[in-house]
């Protein structure tokens, strides 16, 4: 594998610790500070409220299938501002940072803006599951993030009294508010 410039030194070693622990999920598969600049992207348009949110019909190989296995995994956890753990609770940046970080051994910045700033815009049908999907939900570019899942789907910490959950890009909260799609997986 490639020498990744955010790649952490132990990553083997805790990758070799969560093996276990996402083996079992693996069968069942079978906010913020400055603001980059936005692109030109693709809004999705508004559809249900809720809209389909199963977990059925996911795909993913290599990063991209680590990264679904530590998402799917932090369902249902708890939401805290600046949380950066899932026993204490996660944000959406310390969501993503945590997923990262213990996935690929990626370290990014516990803040969207952050995050997008050292991220690449890509074209939205260019997304593939473990991308991360941006939106402007307090008046503010990037305020909000999210990692993709595929078939129009992410993850994100939504709020307090909440639980980390799955959306839809076209829900009609979320689609108004999109910021576009980036990368820190591709070159």
């Amino acid at each position: 594998m490639q020498d990744h410039p955010l790649r952490d030194d132990n990553f083997d070693r805790r990758r070799l610790l969560k093996g276990a622990a996402l083996a079992g999920l693996a069968a069942l598969l079978a906010a913020c500070g400055t603001t980059p600049t936005k692109t030109g992207q693709h809004r999705p348009r508004p559809g249900k409220p809720g809209g389909d949110t199963s977990l059925s019909n996911l795909r993913a190989d290599g990063n991209g299938r680590e990264i679904l296995l530590y998402t799917i995994g932090l369902l249902d956890g708890g939401y805290r501002f600046g949380g950066n753990n899932p026993e204490a609770g996660l944000d959406c940046s310390g969501m993503v940072s945590y997923i990262y970080q213990n996935a690929v051994g990626i370290r990014l910045p516990h803040n969207a803006a952050q995050i997008a700033g050292i991220a690449r815009p890509i074209p939205d049908n260019q997304m593939q599951v473990g991308d991360l999907v941006f939106f402007n939900t307090m008046n503010r570019p990037f305020s909000h993030m999210g990692i993709f899942i595929g078939d129009g789907k992410f993850v994100h910490a939504p709020r307090s009294n909440s639980t980390i959950r799955v959306a839809r890009l076209d829900n009609v909260y979320f689609a108004p508010r999109y910021e576009g799609a980036r990368t820190v997986l591709r070159a």
